[in-house]
């Protein structure tokens, strides 16, 4: 899995920023077969967490029906200076960590 983020460097304390983030991954459901009629298992995102500073702020549980490459984007307060840190989990046990700093003032 690959990730792409995107959130401020700097923002003011208080400022409400928007953070988007989205790997790379094929989303196989488990509804398809191969060539040769076997079923592909299903091999999914499952899950993906954002934490600042060490604290949750967003999370979601996704199911076969999402996309591939799937993206997102919400927002939350500048609070402190620190991490940024995206997390997602694969039904094969396979996680991608990104994280940004940010500077709030």
């Amino acid at each position: 899995m690959r990730s792409l983020v995107n959130a401020p460097k700097t923002a003011r304390q208080g400022e409400i920023i928007e953070i988007k983030a989205m790997v790379a991954h094929p989303m196989e459901t488990g509804y398809r077969t191969d060539a040769k009629g076997a079923p592909i298992p299903r091999n999914i995102v499952n899950r993906f967490t954002c934490t600042y500073d060490g604290e949750e702020i967003f999370s979601a549980d996704f199911f076969p029906a999402i996309s591939a490459n799937p993206f997102l984007s919400f927002t939350t307060v500048a609070t402190a200076s620190g991490p940024i840190t995206f997390t997602w989990t694969a039904d094969d046990g396979a996680t991608q960590t990104a994280t940004v700093e940010i500077t709030v003032t």
